[in-house]
């Protein structure tokens, strides 16, 4: 079926897709989406650049793949987890052409140095108090509302008449979302934010972080230690990321506002010895390198070809 279909489409889009080789002439090609392998190396092949030009495979999905991220022609396939690269494998991908370096974070993130206290005063957070991150994703979407109210009441102690915990919630391009959250009566400190484009600094300054299934949340919250509480994900491509942070013990799976923020509050009081675990496996199953490893290691492919086999002279 995936043959066929593929046929149909490559058919239709060759043109543009030899356009655009034709056009940028380039020597290394970098596919970053599962339909965009297929079409271009079929047009590489009938025209006599197959062996010429670089032509290498980054899976944004962290365990669940669809088919169409593999192609025996490839160089090289760049897998952000053993389980994918088992599946390449099994796929006709021989080993030489597998390299398992981790999912691409941009660099300002991946080696960003930062300290907790220095952000908080930044960020204008109360230095003490434990916070958690609240995400919304790029629009803002799924239970935040709902979530966001359950921590303003599990995160304070209603005897001590204090709180235990702060609340940084991120809503994107959610204006509505941002003017109905400002809107409540807060117990406990509470951040709302826009669409925000310093996460490295938010993420920094949390002690864990509630967020849906996406790969790069995912990986971005690994390298600063943070433990994951999943509360959703899109069926198909982000199902797998959740026993792959689950099973590492790197966070938990659950779509109960309510649970979430119990689970919080034993996390920041009797439990804090869970969430230290939890931080400490994030971080062993971090890759903050691993944008700078596939670049390197491309640059390498490059540098083998020899300047006579270059394309387009």
């Amino acid at each position: 079926i995936h043959s066929v279909y593929l046929a149909a489409i490559a058919a239709y889009y060759a043109r543009e897709v030899e356009a655009g080789l034709m056009e940028y002439k380039p020597h290394i090609i970098i596919s970053v989406h599962p339909l965009m392998q297929h079409i271009p190396l079929w047009v590489l092949k009938w025209q006599g650049l197959q062996d010429k030009v670089v032509f290498v495979t980054v899976i944004t999905d962290l365990s669940t793949c669809h088919p169409t991220w593999f192609h025996p022609w490839v160089n090289r396939c760049y897998c952000p987890s053993q389980e994918v690269a088992k599946k390449a494998a099994l796929d006709g991908l021989e080993e030489s052409q597998i390299r398992v370096f981790g999912l691409p974070i941009r660099p300002s993130f991946a080696r960003a140095v930062l300290v907790k206290g220095q952000l908080r005063e930044e960020l204008e957070l109360d230095p003490i108090l434990p916070a958690v991150l609240l995400m919304g994703g790029g629009e803002g979407m799924g239970p935040v509302k709902k979530t966001a109210k359950a921590l303003g009441e599990s995160l304070y102690d209603k005897e001590a008449e204090k709180p235990i915990g702060q609340l940084v919630i991120i809503c994107g391009r959610n204006k509505n979302l941002v003017s109905t959250l400002e809107s409540l009566e807060w117990k406990i400190p509470v951040k709302i934010r826009g669409f925000e484009t310093q996460m490295a600094k938010w993420m920094g300054a949390c002690d864990c972080i509630i967020t849906k299934a996406g790969p790069g949340t995912i990986a971005e919250a690994l390298i600063r230690g943070l433990p994951i509480i999943l509360n959703d994900y899109i069926p198909g491509q982000e199902k797998g990321n959740v026993p792959y942070v689950v099973d590492n013990g790197a966070g938990v799976f659950t779509r109960s506002p309510k649970e979430t923020a119990k689970m919080v509050a034993e996390w920041f009081t009797t439990k804090s010895d869970e969430l230290k675990s939890m931080s400490e496996k994030a971080l062993k199953l971090a890759q903050p390198e691993a944008v700078f490893d596939i670049v390197r290691d491309i640059d390498e492919l490059a540098r083998q070809r020899e300047p006579s086999n270059f394309p387009y002279l």
